[in-house]
């Protein structure tokens, strides 16, 4: 009995057997080995660039915030409205020269405030917090810690005049000043001081 044959496969051009390969198939193998190595290119190159960009992105961000975090000193800006609620520190809408550094650690958080406001602003932003200017004394009420942490100095030659709103855990105990110097344009100057 004879054993079955095979049937015969054909060499492959690179094994050089067979016919040679024709200039459109030479073109078609090449065409065929650049799309595969684009392939590869972009399924390792595009994850890769995205990790790049991503990464130099979260670095920004970390020093964005590392800055906002070692901040020390009140830089002019508006704190956020969850800010200003929890610390309760009703800032006029229309106050001018805002400026405030949050400041936290496992004991205390503290939000620094400073804007000037017209006197009626000044009334207002004195009612909201629950006192008045028959409650302000003569001299500041901030201590100097504070004043030394957000970067403020009292001028013997201005007007200060401030009180101390003390409140019960959760509710912050805030120091406000007033710098009475301009009576048209009175500034601002609030500790907020709550306990995690």
């Amino acid at each position: 009995m004879t054993p079955p044959t095979l049937p015969r496969q054909a060499s492959s051009p690179e094994a050089g057997g067979g016919r040679p390969p024709t200039p459109g198939e030479r073109r078609s193998t090449v065409r065929r080995r650049w799309v595969t190595a684009l392939i590869i290119l972009l399924l390792i190159g595009v994850p890769a660039g995205y990790l790049a960009i991503s990464a130099q992105q979260s670095r920004e961000s970390g020093r964005d915030k590392a800055a906002r975090v070692g901040a020390v000193k009140v830089r002019p800006d508006w704190p956020s409205k969850v800010q200003r609620s929890i610390y309760e520190v009703p800032i006029p809408l229309m106050a001018a020269h805002v400026g405030y550094l949050e400041t936290n650690n496992w004991h205390t958080s503290r939000l620094y405030v400073q804007f000037q406001v017209t006197p009626e602003q000044l009334d207002t932003f004195l009612a909201d917090i629950g006192t008045g200017r028959g409650a302000l004394t003569p001299g500041v009420s901030v201590s100097d810690r504070d004043a030394q942490v957000a970067g403020w100095s009292w001028s013997p030659a201005h007007q200060w005049s401030g009180v101390t709103l003390e409140a019960e855990d959760p509710r912050p105990t805030r120091d406000v000043t007033v710098d009475f110097t301009n009576p048209a344009a009175p500034r601002v100057y609030v500790v907020s001081t709550t306990v995690p």
